[in-house]
C-alpha cells in the first residue's frame, strides 16, 4: 500500500462513522481499543455493564460490537445483539475478545453467534482489520483502510508500522506500536509499568526483568526522545509513563513546528493501578 499520500484519520463524526460498541470493563484496554478504530472511522461508545450496553443499543443502533467474551454480561449482549449461531448473519456484527485462547473457548464464542474472536493482549492492526473485515461482511460496503492517524504533529501509520514526525520516518516493531498506541490513549495520563505489561503481553505474563522498560527505551531511541528531556514520552519516577500531549518535533532531521494537541478525545483521569513487588530499572 502506498502511504505517501495518505491522509491522516481524524476523530470521526458520529452522524457519519460507523458506530462500535465496546463491552469490556478495562479502562485502558478501552482507550486503546477508541485509538485504534479511530484509523476506520469508527465512532466508540463503551460500556463497563450489560444495562450500560443495553442502553447504547436502543439508543445508538451500533453498527458493531466488540465484546469481552469473559465479561458475565456477554451472553445476555449477544442475544439482545441478534446472534445465533445458525449461521446466519447477526442482525449486529460481533468481534468477540478472550483472554483465554484454546479451542474451547474459542468454538463456544462461535457457538453463542460471534462472527470473529480475537485473543487478548492484541496487536492494534490485528484490531482494526478484523472489525473492518466483519463489518464489510455485514454492510457490504467496501471502505478502504485509512492508514494514518495523527496525534499532534506525529502521524502514526498502523498498516506499516510507521511513524512520520518532522520529515523522518521511524519503523516500529509490532511491541513499539502497540505501546505506542497505549501510551497515546492516555495523552497526558500516566500508565504504570503493570498496566503496560497486562496491557501489552497479558496478566499471564511472569517476568522479574525490566521487559516494559526496555521496550520503551527502545521505542524513544527511535523517536528520538530523550527521557532527561522528553517530547514524546516521559517517565514519571515510581509511577509509570506518560505520553505528552502537547510537543514539538523540533530536532527531527533539523525539522521546526510548535506544540500541538493529541487528536484524540480528552478523558477524565482515571486511576492507575498500583504497581506490584516487581523490580525494574528506569528507562
Amino acid at each position: 500500500m502506498a502511504t505517501e499520500t495518505a491522509q491522516p484519520a481524524q476523530i470521526p463524526d458520529e452522524a457519519e462513522a460507523r458506530r462500535a460498541l465496546v463491552l469490556l470493563d478495562l479502562p485502558l484496554v478501552v482507550d486503546l481499543i477508541e485509538l485504534t478504530l479511530n484509523h476506520a472511522l469508527f465512532a466508540v461508545r463503551a460500556a463497563s455493564t450489560l444495562a450500560e450496553a443495553d442502553a447504547i443499543v436502543a439508543d445508538w443502533d451500533p453498527h458493531i460490537a466488540v465484546v469481552d467474551m469473559d465479561h458475565e454480561g456477554s451472553s445476555d449482549l449477544l442475544l439482545h445483539l441478534g446472534a445465533s449461531n445458525t449461521l446466519t448473519r447477526s442482525e449486529v456484527p460481533i468481534l468477540g475478545l478472550t483472554r483465554r485462547g484454546d479451542l474451547r473457548t474459542k468454538l463456544k464464542a462461535f457457538d453463542l453467534g460471534v462472527d470473529d474472536i480475537l485473543t487478548t493482549p492484541f496487536s492494534p492492526e490485528e484490531l482494526l482489520a478484523r472489525a473492518i473485515v466483519i463489518a464489510r461482511r455485514a454492510s457490504g460496503i467496501q471502505g478502504p483502510i485509512v492508514p494514518t492517524i495523527r496525534l499532534g504533529e506525529m502521524e502514526i501509520d498502523i498498516v506499516n508500522r510507521q511513524v512520520r514526525a518532522g520529515g523522518s520516518v521511524i519503523h516500529l516493531s509490532g511491541i513499539e506500536q502497540s505501546l505506542l498506541y497505549l501510551l497515546a490513549s492516555r495523552g497526558g495520563q500516566i500508565v504504570s509499568r503493570e498496566e503496560i505489561l497486562d496491557a501489552v503481553w497479558g496478566t499471564d505474563f511472569v517476568t522479574e526483568s525490566n521487559i516494559v522498560d526496555r521496550h520503551v527505551r527502545s521505542l524513544r531511541v527511535k523517536l528520538q526522545n530523550d527521557y532527561r528531556r522528553p517530547r514524546f514520552i516521559a517517565t514519571v519516577p515510581g509511577e509509570g509513563y506518560r505520553f505528552i500531549p502537547t510537543f514539538s518535533n523540533v530536532g527531527w532531521d533539523g525539522g521546526s513546528g510548535g506544540p500541538a494537541e493529541v487528536g484524540h478525545r480528552r478523558r477524565k483521569q482515571k486511576p492507575h493501578a498500583p504497581a506490584r513487588s516487581r523490580t525494574r530499572a528506569g528507562a
